[in-house]
């Protein structure tokens, strides 16, 4: 990590990837600034970073959201975080939403409402309050926002039809707003992870069937560990080193997306 330090605001549903993911920034000396829904979630993942990482710095929380309507709200719970923070060096998108696992048939116009508006809309909105602020600022800045291998044409497993149709805009969003955003020095990136065993497919499974079967179907004969294998690229993402780097999704998936047609018949 670059120093100082960096200010982050990102965003967490309070799930198992998030929560390591803000663990180890803060523990790489990052200053923090947590949003979403759930309050209760956000302030467990802080508490759990003040008595675990000694000299760390407190973690703001704000709650928002993120099925709202209005943009304005997104705006003034961006506006929140910068003023705590006096300006944002990077914006971490975590929170999503995969829905459960059913045929494309049987989702419901509510979920599907549901899905695209974390997924899709949510992120639209809270790219353009930080970007806006890192313009103004003349600092810019960088931008990452994270999904599954199910919003790339590699990654499909069945069941998640309107979490990869939403999520899949965020590719092209970040495309889109690199190129737009690239004059304000401001960076757009995104992670593409792999499953584990905590994501609703492997749950929808069975977690000893996924578990005994992935050593068939993928490559490095495991799932992803959210505690060890996301946490180094969002450093590098936020980081000064990849300060040339824009407009691109990373893939962290042990070559899953690679494997989906053989891991989806051994599964």
């Amino acid at each position: 990590m670059d120093k100082p330090a960096k200010k982050v605001l990102m965003t967490s549903n309070g799930d198992e990837v998030s929560r390591n993911i803000a663990f180890q920034l803060a523990k790489h000396g990052c200053r923090l600034v947590l949003m979403g829904s759930d309050e209760a979630s956000l302030r467990s993942i802080a508490e759990s970073i003040r008595v675990s990482i000694e000299g760390a710095f407190p973690v703001e929380l704000i709650g928002i959201d993120m099925e709202a309507d209005s943009e304005e709200a997104f705006h003034v719970a961006v506006e929140k975080a910068w003023t705590c923070l006096g300006h944002l060096d990077a914006f971490l998108n975590c929170y999503t939403y995969q829905g459960k696992i059913q045929d494309i048939l049987q989702v419901s116009e509510d979920e599907f409402k549901r899905v695209t508006k974390i997924n899709l809309t949510a992120p639209w909105f809270l790219l353009k309050a930080v970007a806006s602020r890192m313009k103004e600022h003349g600092s810019g800045g960088s931008i990452v926002f994270m999904a599954t291998i199910a919003s790339g044409e590699r990654g499909l497993y069945p069941g998640a039809d309107a979490y990869a149709t939403a999520s899949a805009g965020i590719h092209q969003l970040v495309r889109a707003s690199a190129m737009s955003l690239g004059k304000h020095k401001i960076r757009v990136n995104m992670i593409s992870r792999g499953l584990h065993l905590g994501d609703e497919y492997p749950v929808s499974v069975g977690r000893d069937r996924a578990q005994r079967l992935v050593k068939d179907a993928a490559p490095l004969g495991h799932w992803l560990n959210p505690e060890k294998h996301l946490y180094s690229t969002v450093i590098y993402l936020i980081s000064d080193g990849s300060c040339f780097m824009t407009g691109t999704t990373v893939l962290v998936d042990g070559a899953q997306s690679l494997m989906r047609p053989r891991l989806k018949s051994y599964m």
